[in-house]
C-alpha cells in the first residue's frame, strides 16, 4: 500500500474525526444523491459513511497509486497474476458474452473451450430436465446431489438456494461438502438409488473430502442397485482428470472440464455451475452470466470514482486500515440470499488473508477482514445489538429487493422497512437529549442512548433474478480484487490450507495404524491416543 497516498487518506480521518454522519448530511442537503450510483441492475446508497468529498478524492488516488486501472487490463487480458502458482486469472472469461472476445493465455485463445464447455452443459442439462437423462432402470432423475468442498460446493449452494423461485420444481438438489459422515448419510436417506444423479466436483479428482464422498456415494450405489455398470448411469464429473474419472467408472463424455486459471472461490459460472444449469436450465444460466458480464464491463471501464466495486473496496479500506475495524457484516434483507455471507466469506478471507507482500515481505498494515452476516431480519434478533452499541466498529453492507417473489400480505414492506431503519438507526442514532425529551427515566438514559455514526452501504435491486444475481457477485468478487491490488498482495492462491491438508495425512495413518508412531507434539498424540480408546484401537 503506497505510504505517501495512505498518508493523505489518515490526515482526513484526523481532520473529520469531530464531524459525524449526522452532521455530514447537515452540510449537503444533496448528499445521498452525490453519494450514490446505479451499475449492472443494482443501486448502491453510500451516502452513510463517514466520508465526504476529499476523502473520496485521497482514497480514489490511493487506487490510482496502486496502479488498478492496469492490474485490471491484466486479470482480463489473461496475464498470469497468479504468480506463485504461475497462472492466469480468468474467471471474467467464464461470462464474457462477447461473441467475437478473443482472450489468449500461453498464445491460445481460451474461448472457444469456454463456449464449448457452456455448450457441453447446456445440453446436458436439457437432458435432465426433459426426462430425456434415465439411470441404469430406466426411470427419470429426480434427485441431484453434488459433491464437493470449498468453491466447488458455496457457490452452488448459494446460487442454488438464492435463484431457487427460477428452478424447475420437481427436481430436488443436494449438496455434500463435509467428510463428516454425517453429511453424506444424511443426504442419501433423503433420495433413491435408481433416480439420482451425483456430480462429482474436483479438477483433479483426488480432493481428500470429495473423493472420500464420491466413493461412499458409489458404494452405497452399487449396493443399491447391485451392477457396478450403474455407475455411468448415475454419476457425472466435473473435471479434467479424464482418467482418474474413467476409472471411477465415470463415462468421460460425461465428464465437463475447466481449466487451471478457474479459481474455486471463482468458478461457478464454469462448470462448477452444472447444478444449477440443471436447476434453472440454460436461459436462466445465460442471465446470470448477462449479469456477471454487465458488472464485469463496468468495472473494467468506469472512472473510479463512478465505480461500484472499486468504491465499496476503498471504503472497506477506510474502515479497516483507517480506523482499525476487523470485520465487516454483510446482511441480505432476501431470504433467498441466505447463504450469500457464507459464500463472501470463502472470496474473501481466501482471497486477501494474507500476511506477506508480492515481495515476499511481511506486510506492515493490516489485511483480509473478517466477513460474516446473516438474513435479515434474523440477525436483528442476535448480533445487531453489538453493531449498534457495542464497542467494535463494524461497516455493514445491507442487501435488498424492492420486490418479492413471494408476496404475502404487508411481510415484504416489513422486512423493507426494516432494512431502510437499521441503516438510520446506526447512521444517526440516538442522543440523551433526545432520550429525555422522549420522557425515559434519567436512569436508563445511559442505556437507551445510540451513539450512531455507523457506516453503512445500501445495495437495492427491483427483483433477485438470475442477472441480478450474477452482477451482485461479480462486484464482490472485484471489490476483493481491488483491496489485493491496493494491499499488494496475491489474491488468487490460498497457500495456507496446504499445511493442515498435509499434517492430516500423517495423524490418519497413526489413527488407523496397527501402533501410532508418536511422532507429533505432546497434545496431538494424546489425542490421538484418546481417539484410538473411544474407538476400540
Amino acid at each position: 500500500m503506497d505510504a505517501q497516498a495512505w498518508e493523505k487518506v489518515d490526515e482526513l480521518i484526523d481532520k473529520n474525526q469531530t464531524k459525524t454522519i449526522k452532521d455530514l448530511f447537515a452540510e449537503d442537503p444533496k448528499r445521498a444523491e452525490r453519494f450514490s450510483l446505479e451499475a449492472a441492475g443494482w443501486f448502491l446508497d453510500y451516502s452513510k459513511n463517514r466520508i465526504d468529498a476529499a476523502t473520496m478524492k485521497a482514497l480514489v488516488k490511493l487506487a490510482e497509486k496502486a496502479n488498478l486501472k492496469a492490474e485490471i487490463e491484466k486479470m482480463f487480458t489473461g496475464k498470469k497474476i497468479n504468480a506463485t502458482e504461475g497462472r492466469a486469472v480468468l474467471h471474467t472469461a467464464l461470462r464474457n458474452l462477447d461473441p467475437k472476445a478473443k482472450i489468449k493465455v500461453d498464445g491460445k485463445d481460451v474461448m472457444p473451450g469456454v463456449r464449448k464447455v457452456l455448450a457441453q452443459m447446456g445440453d446436458f442439462a436439457d437432458t435432465v430436465r426433459r426426462g430425456q437423462w434415465k439411470g441404469w432402470t430406466g426411470k427419470r432423475i429426480k434427485y441431484v446431489v453434488n459433491i464437493g468442498i470449498g468453491g466447488s460446493d458455496l457457490g452452488p449452494v448459494m446460487a442454488n438456494i438464492a435463484l431457487t423461485p427460477y428452478a424447475k420444481r420437481s427436481l430436488k438438489f443436494f449438496f455434500v461438502s463435509n467428510v463428516d459422515s454425517t453429511h453424506l448419510a444424511e443426504t442419501l436417506r433423503e433420495v433413491k438409488a435408481d433416480q439420482t444423479l451425483f456430480i462429482v466436483a474436483s479438477k483433479t479428482f483426488t480432493t481428500q473430502e470429495t473423493m472420500s464422498n464420491a466413493e461412499a456415494a458409489k458404494a452405497w450405489l452399487v449396493k443399491e442397485l447391485k451392477d457396478k455398470k450403474a455407475v455411468a448411469k448415475h454419476f457425472v464429473a466435473v473435471s479434467t482428470a479424464a482418467k482418474e474419472v474413467a476409472d471411477f467408472g465415470i463415462d468421460t463424455k460425461n465428464m465437463f472440464g475447466f481449466w487451471d486459471w478457474v479459481g474455486g472461490r471463482y468458478s461457478l459460472p464454469s462448470a462448477i455451475g452444472l447444478s444449477l444449469m440443471i436447476a434453472i436450465g440454460r436461459t436462466n444460466y445465460k442471465k446470470l452470466l448477462r449479469g456477471y458480464y454487465k458488472m464485469d464491463r463496468h468495472f473494467r471501464t468506469a472512472r473510479f470514482e463512478r465505480n461500484m466495486p472499486v468504491i465499496l473496496a476503498l471504503l472497506g479500506i477506510l474502515y479497516h486500515n483507517g480506523y482499525g475495524a476487523e470485520s465487516y457484516c454483510v446482511l441480505p434483507y432476501d431470504q433467498y440470499l441466505s447463504r450469500f455471507p457464507a459464500y463472501l466469506q470463502q472470496m474473501d478471507m481466501e482471497s486477501n488473508g494474507k500476511c506477506v507482500t508480492k515481495d515476499g515481505e511481511k506486510v506492515t498494515y493490516t489485511t483480509g477482514p473478517i466477513e460474516w452476516g446473516e438474513p435479515g431480519t434474523n440477525g436483528q434478533h442476535s448480533f445487531y445489538q453489538l453493531i449498534h452499541q457495542g464497542t467494535h466498529l463494524i461497516p455493514c453492507d445491507f442487501i435488498g429487493c424492492a420486490r418479492t417473489h413471494n408476496p404475502i400480505g404487508d411481510l415484504h414492506d416489513k422486512l423493507m422497512a426494516n432494512l431502510f431503519a437499521q441503516t438510520e438507526a446506526l447512521a444517526f442514532g440516538k442522543t440523551a437529549e433526545e432520550c429525555r425529551k422522549e420522557g425515559v427515566d434519567e436512569k436508563l438514559v445511559p442505556f437507551k442512548t445510540f451513539e450512531g455514526n455507523k457506516p453503512t452501504n445500501t445495495l437495492l435491486t427491483d427483483e433477485l433474478t438470475p442477472e441480478t444475481l450474477g452482477a451482485l457477485v461479480a462486484l464482490y468478487e472485484h471489490k476483493v480484487f481491488v483491496q489485493g491490488v491496493i494491499w499488494n498482495v496475491y489474491s488468487y492462491d490460498q497457500w495456507g490450507v496446504q499445511l493442515g491438508k498435509v499434517l492430516a495425512k500423517g495423524v490418519l495413518s497413526d489413527l488407523v495404524a496397527k501402533k501410532p508412531s508418536g511422532r507429533h507434539d505432546a497434545s496431538t498424540n494424546q489425542l490421538i491416543a484418546r481417539y484410538r480408546r473411544a474407538v476400540g484401537r
